[in-house]
């Protein structure tokens, strides 16, 4: 009970969500074809999560190590504000989204599965492993996902956030009409 308690707490804060891609949004295949482009396979649910938060003033970042044509089309598809590509080491940046979107560590909630990802998870108040993490990334997790990144990991944080701030009730009437 007093753990679950906790985590609405922390989820019921959170008013920016930044992602991982590879691993995350994505199931960690990368795909590349004989013109050595790459492709990606992202989750249509996940997607949805993201939109949905975005309807309610919650802010998305992605911020991945390693840049990929494929990122920026599905990040617009999900209302995405902003993408970070290259970025080592991925705490380098908190500051900055900190001071944009006027958030406090408290208010972020990070998802991650690796350990380019371990430096952020340590920073933000609320982070997440994937179920298929490294044990290291689930170590400093607030939160373990009973879903694999790039299978509706992204989903059950959106859901988790949005139910703990009593807003996924109105979602799901708005979708009912």
């Amino acid at each position: 009970m007093e753990i679950e308690y906790k985590l609405k707490e922390k989820a019921g804060r959170i008013k920016l969500l930044l992602l991982d891609v590879d691993g995350v949004l994505t199931d960690g295949r990368i795909i590349y074809d004989s013109r050595t482009r790459d492709s990606k396979f992202f989750d249509v649910h996940d997607g949805l999560g993201v939109y949905l938060l975005s309807r309610v003033g919650i802010k998305t970042v992605i911020i991945t190590a390693k840049g990929s044509a494929t990122i920026k089309p599905r990040a617009r598809d999900m209302r995405v504000a902003e993408v970070f590509s290259d970025i080592s080491p991925k705490s380098a940046i908190l500051g900055r989204l900190l001071k944009k979107y006027n958030v406090t560590e408290d208010e972020v909630c990070f998802v991650g599965d690796d350990l380019v990802d371990l430096g952020l998870m340590k920073l933000v108040g609320f982070g997440v492993a994937v179920v298929n993490a490294c044990l290291e990334i689930k170590n400093a997790a607030h939160y373990i996902t009973t879903k694999k990144g790039g299978r509706g990991a992204v989903r059950e944080v959106a859901e988790l956030i949005l139910k703990s701030q009593g807003k996924w009730e109105k979602i799901v009437e708005s979708y009912a009409c």
